[in-house]
């Protein structure tokens, strides 16, 4: 079992910066792929990015340039610095792992936290 918790989630005007963490307990948390997706009213969720346990960083198109993904395991966190951005970022915003190498699919990840709201004003 893996326990996330995410944190650093709030109201930010556009083109401002919000940095989100995701906390892990549980098992090892150096083996997993980390993926943080969001949510918006009446949407269904969607992959934002992923780090894998190699480091390496996939991430959706609208978000490239404009969000970092980065892990720390010696504090067990993964975080998602997101700049520049917009109304549309606004979202509940979940981190979850997965077994796996990578995926960026809902449904291939085992684990979630319980998610932090990002909301952007215009």
């Amino acid at each position: 079992q893996v326990q996330l918790v995410e944190s650093g989630g709030g109201l930010v005007q556009a083109g401002g910066s919000l940095r989100l963490s995701c906390a892990a307990s549980g098992r090892t948390f150096s083996n997993y792929c980390v993926g943080w997706f969001r949510q918006a009213p009446g949407e269904e969720r969607e992959f934002v990015a992923a780090i894998t346990f190699f480091d390496n960083t996939y991430y959706q198109d609208s978000v490239k340039g404009r969000f970092t993904i980065s892990r720390d395991n010696a504090k067990r966190t993964v975080y998602l610095q997101m700049n520049s951005l917009k109304p549309e970022d606004t979202a509940v915003y979940y981190c979850a792992a997965h077994g796996g190498y990578y995926s960026n699919h809902v449904g291939d990840y085992d684990y979630w936290g319980q998610g932090t709201q990002v909301s952007v004003s215009s």
